[in-house]
């Protein structure tokens, strides 16, 4: 048990720095991520995400107790303690027609949750993920300064881009009531910042005062988790599982901060210090109402042997749109999402197998978001759609008298976008690690 709390310790160490460096860079390069909130994050684990993203109606499965905060009635089915950590990769290639194909990668913390037993009914959890992430660069050339004219032979460049993000710290608590009916909720808090960028830059004149203006959005402010699981038992170790939960429509603060500065490169490219701030505008905080969001789901549940399920979200982020908090929400619509997936172990009691013991899981997601990207030429608009193939694997340790521990990872292939109407295609592989502890920490050991 000492070497894996000295691997869990340093494992725990290392999140800790990634994401101290995490918080100052843009953790994503997705330029689709200009819109809205962001690039969404999914509220669900390495473990999870394996088997196509699934979580309305999943709690325990494989012989471990697992943290689900999508769904907070899950905490209910936890009688250890548990403890979740992990850290994500993405490699993205942007593909546009008539531009070089673009590859570009990211590593960022992926979530850290804690769930604790306050009785043999009840758990309660809080822990750290990410809620959206922002982060895109581009270039738009004009050629002959703009106008047309061959005898202007200087280039304008039109520099686009954005960084930041938002994170989602979250407490809840999870019961049963009877053995079929869980019920529980989450308090979370959301916080981050939103900066975009718009810079003006003409490459060929030397000294030439470039201009840069900058929105900047910190936001802060409570939302409300809540969910519902119940089990019909077909046989004692065969189930099927009906779970919804739901994000509430909270409202948010943001405040708002614009900035026209001025700026020069040296002769060497480098940019120089901002020369002048043309002007500074930050509005008092205003109100965002986060949208509803619903997650429907069923799963088939075989103990410590496989489970399977299907899932569908919907969220109306058409209320969102109306408030116009980021000037885009004429390219914002209401979102879908469909998951089907699921995990199979073929022994989780094998002695002299180990890959027995292993957790396969495979899945795929189909997301109808919630953009609706415009053409650059003539503004018509295109809903962004988002299809994804996922596989994982659940890699258990060697336990202790007390403690249970597994490594979890979990792919995503996926394609998001299109060629069509000037618009960029995203071809990604987004890779997740995870440690999972369960433990009988906090729980008396009673002695005859």
């Amino acid at each position: 048990m000492i070497k894996y709390t000295r691997f869990f310790i340093t494992f725990l160490l290392a999140i800790i720095v990634f994401q101290a460096r995490s918080q100052s860079t843009a953790t994503t390069s997705d330029p689709y991520s200009k819109y809205g909130l962001g690039a969404l994050d999914p509220q669900v684990l390495p473990q999870n995400i394996g088997m196509g993203g699934l979580g309305a109606a999943v709690n325990s499965f494989s012989g471990y107790f697992n943290i689900n905060p999508l769904n907070p009635a899950s905490y209910g089915a936890i009688h250890l303690t548990v403890i979740d950590m992990g850290l994500y990769s993405n490699i993205l290639t942007l593909n546009q027609t008539g531009q070089p194909t673009e590859t570009n990668a990211n590593f960022r913390l992926s979530h850290i949750a804690f769930a604790i037993p306050v009785s043999k009914h009840s758990a309660f959890s809080f822990g750290l993920m990410p809620y959206s992430e922002l982060g895109y660069s581009y270039v738009v050339t004009q050629k002959n300064f703009g106008t047309g004219s061959s005898v202007d032979t200087n280039a304008i460049n039109h520099i686009y881009s954005g960084q930041g993000g938002l994170s989602k710290a979250y407490l809840g608590y999870g019961f049963s009531i009877g053995k079929h009916l869980l019920l529980g909720a989450n308090v979370s808090y959301i916080f981050g910042n939103l900066q975009q960028y718009n810079s003006t830059e003409i490459p060929t004149l030397v000294g030439t005062l470039n201009s840069r203006v900058e929105n900047s959005y910190s936001i802060r402010g409570l939302n409300y988790d809540y969910g519902a699981q119940y089990t019909i038992d077909l046989a004692p170790t065969k189930h099927i599982i009906l779970g919804y939960s739901a994000s509430a429509n909270s409202t948010i603060n943001s405040e708002y901060t614009n900035i026209v500065s001025q700026y020069t490169y040296d002769s060497d490219g480098n940019e120089n210090v901002a020369l002048d701030t043309l002007s500074k505008t930050q509005n008092p905080k205003t109100k965002i109402t986060l949208p509803q969001i619903n997650h429907f789901g069923i799963t088939f549940v075989n103990d410590n042997k496989f489970l399977i399920g299907a899932e569908y979200s919907t969220t109306n982020w058409s209320t969102f749109a109306k408030q116009n908090i980021f000037g885009d929400g004429q390219y914002l619509q209401n979102s879908k999402t469909y998951n089907l997936g699921g995990t199979f172990t073929p022994d989780a009691d094998a002695l002299s197998n180990y890959w027995a013991t292993v957790d396969y899981a495979l899945g795929f997601i189909y997301d109808q978001t919630y953009i609706n990207a415009p053409n650059p030429d003539n503004n018509a608009l295109t809903n962004i759609k988002n299809y994804t193939i996922t596989f994982g694997l659940g890699l258990p340790l060697k336990p202790s008298y007390t403690a249970f521990y597994k490594i979890n990872f979990s792919a995503e292939l996926g394609r998001q976008g299109t060629l069509q109407n000037n618009l960029i295609k995203e071809n990604y592989i987004n890779l997740h690690l995870s440690f999972t502890l369960n433990d009988r920490w906090f729980i008396k050991t009673k002695l005859d």
